[in-house]
């Protein structure tokens, strides 16, 4: 697995995130520096499931040149065996494992983040898997579903069934997006097992992710949100590991961002209606808005034509500044996609 990783520095991941990192997404981001390593949305997997094409293309049309994971989610062994070995049909550098997602809708279904209340599951998804897949399995958990105390039972298992690498969103299911981080134990994780693990949840900025990893001991950082609104993060913590200044970009960059963003997700679009479009737009906004003017994020969410949203845009951005470097205040909560979808 290791040869996957740079020599020199932490290794930098995408992490995956439902309705976001598809084909359009790497498309956009890629060029502003982009990760080390991708990892898909999750395809769903139960006894009658078959892979979802549209995520399939962020696999087959891989636009970045890096590797890129495909991650599962679901509790049927036998549906997860057989979608596992199809998905490595295709150019995967792996398959991956969610065990991380906190949606209610998915943990009622024992899947994600619901898995980590039934250990014994768990143990049986991973020794089936691990046995079916003869290239790299990789796992994304959080740290327990109800307290972090579950965790060094857990790490038992990943150690049990020797995973390639384990990304840990340092927070329990029932933390959601709500509390920092617990770096402690993913330094226990670091210290506990031989394989790689990298360090997940609340990388917002370059601090966060340096602080991150140094209390952690990780071999790298695994980011989401904090890339939504921030693209240009990836190459900005290269630039930190080397010593070197990050660039810092101005507030015409980030409307290029959005720009380049808006059209490629309207090219993908089968049938294209722009009030839809500006309705997904939105939710990426939310991100984007966070540690602006509170007046940008205001006229981002009343927008309802392609009209209202690029004049917001234009109004706030169109200027010298340079864009703010924290999404928020420090009393604030950098909030979670599901939350997002219920504020808009």
């Amino acid at each position: 697995m290791t040869d996957l990783f740079p020599a020199d520095r932490p290794v930098l991941y995408l992490a995956p995130m439902q309705d976001v990192t598809d084909l359009p997404f790497l498309k956009v981001i890629d060029p502003y520096g982009g990760a080390d390593v991708y990892v898909t949305e999750y395809f769903r997997v139960h006894n009658d499931s078959r892979p979802s094409a549209w995520i399939l293309r962020s696999i087959d049309e891989n636009p970045t040149g890096r590797p890129i994971f495909a991650q599962m989610i679901g509790q049927d062994i036998e549906a997860l065996v057989k979608t596992a070995r199809q998905l490595l049909e295709h150019p995967v550098a792996g398959i991956d494992l969610n065990l991380g997602c906190p949606a209610p809708v998915v943990c009622k279904k024992e899947a994600g983040g619901g898995l980590l209340r039934n250990l014994p599951k768990v143990d049986s998804i991973l020794g089936a898997l691990r046995d079916a897949i003869p290239t790299r399995f990789t796992v994304k958990t959080r740290i327990g579903y109800h307290h972090h105390d579950e965790f060094p039972q857990l790490l038992e298992i990943f150690r049990k069934h020797a995973i390639d690498v384990l990304a840990i969103h340092g927070r329990t299911v029932e933390e959601r997006y709500s509390t920092p981080v617990h770096p402690d134990c993913v330094k226990l994780a670091v210290e506990t097992l031989s394989c790689p693990v990298i360090a997940n949840g609340n990388v917002v900025d370059v601090a966060t992710g340096l602080a991150y990893r140094q209390k952690s001991q990780a071999a790298g950082l695994m980011i989401g949100r904090g890339a939504i609104r921030n693209p240009w993060l990836f190459s900005q913590l290269r630039s930190a590991f080397a010593g070197e200044k990050p660039f810092e970009p101005g507030c015409r960059d980030l409307l290029g961002y959005v720009g380049r963003l808006y059209d490629e997700l309207a090219a993908h679009t089968k049938t294209f209606d722009p009030l839809s479009h500006v309705q997904r737009m939105k939710k990426t906004m939310a991100f984007v808005t966070q540690g602006h003017d509170l007046d940008f994020e205001f006229r981002v969410r009343r927008a309802k034509t392609p009209e209202d949203f690029h004049s917001a845009c234009r109004d706030h951005l169109d200027r010298d500044d340079p864009v703010p470097t924290a999404p928020q205040e420090s009393s604030r909560v950098f909030c979670g996609f599901e939350d997002l979808l219920s504020a808009t």
